[in-house]
């Protein structure tokens, strides 16, 4: 299934196309952004098709595990440090320009050092940051469940070490496994939320080391389960959006504006299931919204991607997006 239509692809071009259209509607509310844009629905994209540190960074990471699926099975010690050093290489990029993010900037500039990444990683940040770009882990082939729970947790805390940022990292890479594998779009949200409680006391010590010590919690199932928590609640939001889900209010009204990582994951899928058969309906949706409309527009692409394959997205789009030559690259060593 993934193969046939080509999920890879289709996810990573679907995500930097809606980090493109998203990228100049952030920090805009839904009047200036129609104002500025025109009708939601008719959302052009820019021109050039200049991405922000989402796809800079999903690229960062697809690249580490290139590298480390390379040298064998996939596991921890093998992910840990060309990840490391993709995302020094990007702190220190004369690209590193497109407005990232806090978080990731101060742990990065920590994991340029010789001490453990769980000491750099920002204990107390839930920000989207680890979530926005944690698709590729949902799309490499050949990864069982604990490893593909163990690096999208991983990559989460090396920068956002707040358990609900693992958790919504670890769904994120989840739902875009599942749709590349032929999941119905209907039943995604149930499923979400049945893995959610099946991992909900699961610390994965082998990924994650003592990650759990820095923070205030008794036991590192307490502190997993506290993430988990979070993000149950935030899938009861949205599976009561979608039961009456109207397409022209802003979603963040719904499931929140998507700067933390539970309602990013949250508000993205509540934008790909309203029109799951219409991606550039989705993607325009996500990124006409009063929150963090680049990371929605984003993961909301990786998702379409991921259910539709690469035709989901014109060739018009398609060609003109940064780093499209990488994007495909990766996309076609998955699809393969």
């Amino acid at each position: 299934m993934t193969t046939a239509k080509r999920a890879a692809t289709g996810s990573l071009v679907g995500l930097a196309l809606g980090d493109a259209l998203g990228f100049p509607t952030e920090f805009n509310d839904v009047p200036s952004i129609l104002a500025k844009c025109g009708p939601w629905r008719e959302m052009a994209l820019p021109k050039p098709a200049v991405v922000t540190d989402d796809t800079q960074m999903t690229l960062a990471l697809g690249r580490a595990l290139r590298s480390a699926t390379e040298r064998g099975l996939l596991v921890a010690s093998r992910l840990q440090r060309p990840l490391r050093e993709e995302f020094v290489d990007w702190y220190h990029s004369p690209e590193n320009n497109r407005a990232p993010g806090r978080t990731c900037l101060v742990a990065c500039r920590k994991l340029d050092g010789d001490g453990p990444w769980q000491a750099a990683s920002e204990i107390g940040s839930k920000g989207c940051g680890a979530n926005m770009r944690v698709a590729p882990i949902g799309l490499v082939p050949g990864l069982d469940e604990d490893q593909r729970a163990g690096a999208a947790q991983l990559q989460s805390g090396l920068t956002h070490g707040h358990p609900t940022a693992l958790a919504a990292s670890d769904l994120t890479a989840r739902a875009v496994h599942l749709l590349a594998q032929g999941a119905e779009p209907t039943g995604l949200v149930g499923q979400l939320r049945s893995y959610a409680y099946e991992n909900r006391g699961r610390y994965h010590e082998r990924w994650l080391g003592d990650l759990w010590t820095y923070s205030h919690d008794p036991t590192p199932e307490a502190f997993i389960a506290r993430g988990w928590d979070e993000c149950l609640q935030i899938l009861e939001r949205l599976a009561a959006a979608l039961r009456s889900a109207e397409p022209e209010l802003d979603p963040c009204l719904a499931t929140g504006d998507g700067w933390i990582a539970e309602e990013a994951l949250a508000t993205s899928l509540l934008c790909f299931l309203m029109f799951p058969e219409d991606p550039l309906t989705a993607l325009r949706r996500a990124a006409c919204t009063r929150g963090d409309s680049d990371s929605l527009a984003c993961l909301t692409g990786a998702f379409a991607g991921a259910h539709l394959g690469a035709d989901a997205w014109p060739d018009e789009w398609a060609e003109r997006i940064e780093y499209g030559e990488e994007l495909l690259a990766l996309g076609a060593l998955w699809d393969a």
